[in-house]
């Protein structure tokens, strides 16, 4: 008997599982090299597939990027969300779940983030998806705050990104630890919360 015909035979990957794994291998090339020399032939090298499924798969360079980042920003909202669910109606206890939600997001999604990020810059149609993401981000975060403080600024809010950004990439280096970061994010928000008031001098003249 032959041993060899008790191995079974490899499975496909469905569609769907291949795509998976495609993009687990993109954010693992990224992770290790950069998104400077990324394209899609050393993406099929990486994922040991053949450079037309993966053309297949994403169309170019930037559709892969794309949906690196559309999963990070949903993964972002889905923890936000969840981290408000229960938070009580407390204007410091919900900065503090909205700074920490944020840092520890980015801080989940490791090095890799911030190059893809930087790799949105790139293009027109890219910084269009961060420009939306974003959006709905923060108005996520205008329902959570507006309740407790007013409706906050809306170019007050965009401080939430570039200093959630810039003390996410301080943690991963090492500059900072991830408490400080979350702490000082919380005072932006605080920051950005106290511009806000529901009535001003000149409505009470």
């Amino acid at each position: 008997m032959n041993d060899a015909s008790a191995v079974p035979p490899r499975q496909r990957l469905t569609k769907a599982e291949r795509h998976v794994q495609l993009l687990d291998a993109a954010r693992d090339l990224i992770r290790t090299a950069g998104t400077d020399d990324f394209t899609l032939g050393r993406l099929a090298d990486h994922a040991g597939v053949t450079k037309p499924l993966v053309y297949d798969h994403f169309g170019d360079r930037s559709g892969v990027l794309a949906e690196l980042y559309r999963e990070f920003e949903l993964r972002q909202r889905e923890t936000l969300a969840a981290a408000l669910h229960d938070a009580p109606a407390d204007l410091a206890a919900v900065a503090t779940i909205i700074a920490g939600a944020y840092i520890d997001c980015c801080l989940a999604e490791g090095r890799e983030l911030a190059d893809v990020v930087a790799a949105l810059e790139g293009s027109a149609t890219l910084r269009q998806l961060r420009h939306e993401a974003e959006q709905a981000y923060l108005e996520s975060c205008r329902r959570a705050l507006e309740p407790l403080a007013g409706a906050p600024d809306a170019a007050g809010l965009l401080a939430l990104v570039g200093a959630g950004d810039a003390l996410a990439r301080r943690a991963l280096d090492g500059s900072i630890s991830a408490q400080e970061a979350r702490a000082a994010l919380t005072r932006v928000v605080h920051a950005v919360t106290a511009q806000t008031s529901p009535h001003t001098e000149e409505d009470t003249v």
